[in-house]
């Protein structure tokens, strides 16, 4: 099964109520209009592409050690993704998807971490619950998420609804706000360069991870 066909069913569970968390038909209507006004707001074709040179960061990992995007791309290419947080269901099914994949991209040379507004300690949750073997990075404020123009501010009614949820975002982040990154996946060349970008403003949209390998054997030529 491909990873969007388990996040079709994952949607189809939720919103039919087969899962542990039942919305309201009210609930799923504001998730649905704001996921709809972010896609018309055009941000995802303004965010960084192919082409463009990846903004150097400085992020620390779930020990507290500090990572920089300069030594990350030293040695090969970086497969980076940007993830919303331990509470997104549809976000850990990426995160395991990729962990999957994970042996056959450092095979081909690549490193793949991901970046979270979340804190540490629910990051080396989310390590633990999908047992992952790659780091996800603290990004406090989405601050490196805006640098690739990735971040935005949930409405007040989407605020409502995750309040409801118990997806406390500035709890969870330790910023007081309300903003997330958009769903991206980049692969970025030794050279900085971005090869492969794919932003998707509807969380419940993600790439299959096998299309990172041919970008990836094309950086080898």
């Amino acid at each position: 099964m491909i990873l969007q066909d388990k996040l079709d069913a994952l949607r189809s569970d939720f919103e039919a109520g087969r899962f542990p968390l039942v919305p309201t038909a009210a609930q799923v209507a504001t998730m649905d209009r704001a996921t709809q006004a972010l896609i018309a707001s055009g941000q995802a074709q303004r965010a960084l592409k192919k082409g463009d040179r990846a903004p150097d960061f400085e992020l620390a990992d779930p020990d507290g050690s500090l990572v920089r995007l300069h030594d990350l791309v030293a040695s090969g290419p970086l497969v980076l993704t940007f993830y919303r947080g331990v509470w997104c269901p549809y976000c850990n099914l990426d995160l395991s998807a990729l962990e999957a994949v994970r042996p056959e991209l450092e095979a081909l040379g690549a490193r793949l971490i991901a970046i979270s507004p979340q804190t540490a300690t629910n990051s080396r949750k989310s390590q633990r619950d999908n047992n992952l073997h790659f780091p996800i990075l603290s990004d406090p404020g989405a601050k490196t998420a805006d640098a690739f123009g990735l971040r935005f501010e949930l409405p007040d009614d989407l605020v409502e609804v995750y309040k409801s949820f118990g997806n406390d975002l500035p709890r969870l982040n330790g910023v007081n706000e309300w903003a997330l990154p958009m769903p991206a996946r980049y692969v970025i060349g030794r050279d900085g360069v971005i090869a492969y970008a794919e932003v998707n403003p509807d969380y419940r949209r993600r790439p299959d991870p096998s299309e990172l390998l041919p970008v990836l054997k094309s950086l080898q030529r």
